[in-house]
């Protein structure tokens, strides 16, 4: 496998990003012997919902798509900041373009969903936000993982396991 499908960009918010789905997924992934690189827009460090800080290694506006094999968006209070977000959205476009996967957790979907690449297609977000999917056209589906070809949502942090293998699944 090429160093550039070993690689996983996960975005966080800068601020209450879902530090069960980060700790969760980031475990996974380098239990996997995957590379993770953390992006953000936070200036220093990403502050959890409960106060975990993190450094990122890339800011998001220097991103290049061709390094990484998935993009990954981590959910919690503060992605909800992010739905209308161009750059995050012009990225999910790009990686979606060059077939490479990309995955939300929580209300993160949101981010996918206004992008326009799930419409016509079944996905899965934080059930509070359920009408965000049906005011962009995603066909709803109560499940805790959904996998559309490449792109892959999934519930709630309860899913973050699932929500993990799936993506490792897809890479492979």
């Amino acid at each position: 496998m090429s160093i550039q499908k070993k690689s996983i960009l996960l975005f966080l918010a800068a601020e209450n990003f879902c530090e069960q789905e980060f700790l969760t997924v980031k475990n996974i992934f380098l239990r996997k012997g995957f590379n993770l690189f953390i992006s953000s827009d936070a200036n220093s460090l990403c502050v959890g919902g409960n106060g975990m800080k993190v450094k990122p290694d890339v800011n998001i506006y220097n991103i290049n798509k061709n390094n990484f094999g998935a993009f990954v968006i981590i959910g919690g209070k503060g992605i909800i900041n992010y739905w209308d977000n161009q750059i995050l959205k012009s990225s999910v476009l790009e990686f979606n373009k060059n077939n490479k996967i990309v995955a939300s957790i929580c209300a993160a979907g949101v981010i996918i969903a206004k992008s326009g690449i799930l419409n016509q297609k079944e996905g899965v977000v934080y059930p509070d936000y359920k009408k965000e999917f049906d005011r962009n056209g995603v066909i709803y589906k109560d499940q805790d993982v959904v996998v559309e070809g490449k792109i892959i949502t999934a519930k709630n942090p309860a899913s973050s396991v699932e929500f993990a293998d799936a993506i490792l699944n897809r890479l492979n």
